[in-house]
């Protein structure tokens, strides 16, 4: 029996008027925008009618993307698609956390709204300006040993065969650029080098943040990028551990389909998540919901299987 996975986008492929058309027509996205906009002032319309360099900013990317990726699962939810597991990238498992039910909606939107925070703090105060970059067609290996010996530059996050990305500072990817002549390497639009050791203050300052926040036992299976496996425990350390450190999505995308995922649906802007998982299993079925247009598309699939 098929299983359905709900897997969250992170930060990198928002735009203005995500999750605009879904407010417009499910009561339970207009109830999320509304929730959101009563503890973040302007967050609806900065999401609808933001400028690019607005959403770039930490501080405002992070609660709009937010918002959009449950907005898609709740949209889904109400169309009668239901997810067996699911999980986030970066920015994105804030959302699983909430359609888990792990945190409850309310609680996410606030935890981050101070991961944004604490994030932007921590970018702003580096020594050099914080970039990122997905470096293409080279294996995880030789990204990792072409960081060997540069200053500022790590492999962060492990996404897909041939895809690793990579943070620091804009002079240490240039470094990386120089060294690896002939890779192609293609900018992130965020600004921090999320997933570095440029992060831990940053974690630190997130995980005291959530000391009173209630933990819930999770309706939907989730896994974190941190390990790949299923969410510990110690929900809190895990998250704020995430942001200093790598995000294993192949590995947690290989993780869900050994336990039974064979249908994957992006919620949230764009269709990164949905070009990686391809490249890491051809046999499952991969789908992305961020507006009424692709909802509709997948619903007209999902009913003709």
């Amino acid at each position: 029996m098929s299983k359905i996975a709900f897997v969250f986008a992170g930060q990198g492929a928002q735009y203005s008027g995500m999750g605009q058309s879904l407010c417009e027509k499910f009561d339970s996205v207009k109830e999320l925008y509304e929730a959101a906009d009563a503890h973040r002032p302007g967050t609806s319309e900065q999401s609808f009618s933001g400028t690019d360099a607005e959403l770039k900013q930490t501080v405002n990317t992070q609660p709009c993307v937010f918002l959009a990726d449950l907005a898609a699962a709740l949209a889904l939810e109400e169309s009668g698609v239901h997810a067996d597991l699911c999980a986030g990238f970066s920015l994105g498992e804030l959302a699983a956390l909430a359609y888990s039910g792990i945190f409850s909606r309310n609680d996410a939107f606030a935890a981050v709204c101070e991961r944004a925070r604490c994030m932007d703090k921590a970018a702003k105060s580096m020594d050099g300006e914080p970039a990122m970059a997905a470096v293409m067609k080279i294996t995880a290996e030789e990204v990792e040993a072409l960081c060997e010996g540069l200053d500022n530059v790590y492999p962060v996050n492990y996404n897909s065969p041939g895809q690793t990305a990579i943070s620091g500072t804009k002079a240490g990817i240039e470094a990386f650029c120089e060294k690896a002549k002939g890779v192609r390497v293609l900018t992130i639009p965020v600004s921090g080098a999320f997933h570095s050791p440029y992060m831990a203050d940053a974690s630190t300052e997130f995980e005291n943040t959530l000391t009173n926040i209630t933990i819930n036992t999770p309706a939907v299976p989730m896994y974190a990028n941190l390990t790949g496996e299923l969410y510990p425990e110690d929900v809190v350390s895990c998250l704020a551990a995430q942001m200093k450190s790598p995000v294993r999505w192949q590995t947690t995308v290989e993780r869900m389909i050994a336990d039974g995922a064979d249908i994957f649906i992006e919620c949230g802007p764009g269709k990164t998540l949905a070009g990686l998982i391809k490249r890491i299993d051809k046999t499952v079925k991969v789908y992305s919901v961020q507006d009424t247009d692709s909802l509709n598309a997948v619903l007209a699939e999902l009913k003709g299987e």
